[in-house]
């Protein structure tokens, strides 16, 4: 999977380095063209350049097709071609597929992948519709150019990436409902999780049926939605630089809107860089925890989050298993879930670290916000990214390749020990705490 993530990128640098993809005459540097492709095919969004002036039509063309290629994920779109062609899937292609999407292909592989496609195209062409009408209808588009922004911003939104063709991402329509709701809808729904989807349809109307997965994605996600919309209307309500000047509806609407794009979306309807300090930290802690499991989002996922206080919980009572909803959760699960967080933690650190001694300028704050947007592919930035030298953009650039592909699955390929032992040492209790 991740020389796949790589093939990609490298096709989608190579394309977007043709000079026809660039607005301007003459190929986009090396760099920048490397940075755009990562950024569409590990659906992040981050840009080092202005989307809408420095890329061609055909440039926007190849970055709406690598996201949705990034989205809908490299393996299982290979896994859905060769069922298409060959009508059937030997054992290979299963197991690479089971691989990218954390266990989504448990049972009828083609249904599911069929079943997915069919979410991601009727998503994608419900928020065309409503963009296409609001742009044409209200803002005197001709039906062209607004079926094909609506189009793209419909791509961008389901599979949380985030490129905008406007200067100022969704900022100017930061008071339009019918612009900001589907476009905010959209990333919701591509974020919760393919898995949680499809048992929702089949039984949201009984909750006591759902599985361990499902109650804690919703949930959790209900819960860090609540609490971050509440925490962001709060404590941008009077900053003058955001939502100050609005009107209460559209304070709520920004709000709203900008609490569903932190936890992976991508756009943003207010000024980033002029949030208040205590805003940041929550957005940099929304985005790092992200979205549902085997989704269009990142970050170290909800399941993650809150298995992980489920661990704490029970630790602290002295509970011998940690259960959640009568259900006991295998250690394997725990150590997993610990192995992400932690492993998540080390490389924003450490990114963080490394973009401030690549830079003279940076502060600490921007630099943190930049790099758990590029592990979190988030795509949300404060504004530094484009001034930022080479080496820096490509350090964010590998955080959104092993932000998307997962950090488990890029320690695995790169592990040299991968054998099993045939034996276990004894066991020893190191002090802890």
């Amino acid at each position: 999977m991740p020389i796949a993530f790589l093939g990609a990128v490298a096709v989608g640098t190579a394309l977007m380095m043709l000079p026809a993809a660039r607005a301007d005459p003459g190929h986009a540097p090396f760099v920048t063209a490397l940075f755009t492709a990562t950024s569409a095919v590990c659906v992040t969004g981050l840009a080092v350049v202005d989307t809408p002036t420095y890329w061609s039509t055909f440039g926007h063309v190849l970055i709406t097709v690598l996201s949705q290629i990034g989205g809908f994920g490299i393996m299982t779109l290979a896994t859905l071609l060769g069922l298409l062609v060959s009508r059937r899937l030997g054992l290979r292609s299963r197991l690479m597929a089971q691989t990218e999407s954390n266990g989504l292909f448990d049972g009828n592989v083609g249904g599911v992948l069929i079943r997915v496609a069919l979410v991601m195209l009727v998503t994608e062409g419900a928020i065309s519709v409503v963009l296409t009408l609001r742009f044409w209808l209200g803002y005197d588009y001709s039906f062209g150019r607004a079926v094909w922004e609506a189009v793209f911003h419909a791509v961008q939104a389901f599979n949380n990436v985030g490129f905008a063709l406007y200067p100022d991402s969704l900022v100017r329509f930061v008071g339009d409902w019918w612009i900001c709701m589907p476009l905010a809808l959209g990333v919701f729904t591509g974020a919760i999780g393919f898995p949680v989807l499809f048992e929702l349809a089949r039984e949201w109307r009984k909750p006591g049926c759902w599985s361990t997965h499902t109650r804690l994605t919703v949930w959790g996600t209900v819960l860090l939605s609540s609490l971050g919309f509440l925490i962001f209307l709060s404590f941008e309500w009077s900053n003058p630089n955001t939502l100050g000047p609005l009107g209460t509806p559209t304070k709520v609407l920004a709000a709203f809107t900008q609490d569903i794009m932190t936890r992976s979306g991508g756009f943003n309807s207010i000024d980033l860089g002029s949030m208040n300090a205590e805003t940041v930290a929550v957005t940099n802690a929304m985005m790092f925890i992200g979205g549902g499991s085997a989704s269009t989002a990142g970050g170290i996922r909800v399941t993650t989050f809150l298995l992980l206080a489920f661990v704490i919980w029970a630790e602290v009572r002295g509970e011998p298993d940690v259960v959640i909803s009568k259900r006991r959760i295998a250690e394997e699960t725990q150590r997993q879930a610990v192995t992400v967080a932690l492993l998540g933690v080390a490389l924003v650190a450490s990114g963080t670290l490394g973009l401030i001694a690549l830079t003279d300028d940076v502060p600490f704050d921007r630099a943190l916000f930049e790099v758990t947007s590029a592990f979190a592919t988030t795509g949300l930035s404060t504004g530094i990214t484009p001034t930022l030298p080479p080496s820096g953009q490509i350090l964010l650039t590998v955080l959104m390749y092993v932000g998307r592909v997962g950090t488990i699955a890029v320690g695995t390929a790169i592990a040299l020990n991968t054998r099993r032992r045939l034996y276990r040492y004894p066991e020893e209790r190191p002090l802890v705490g």
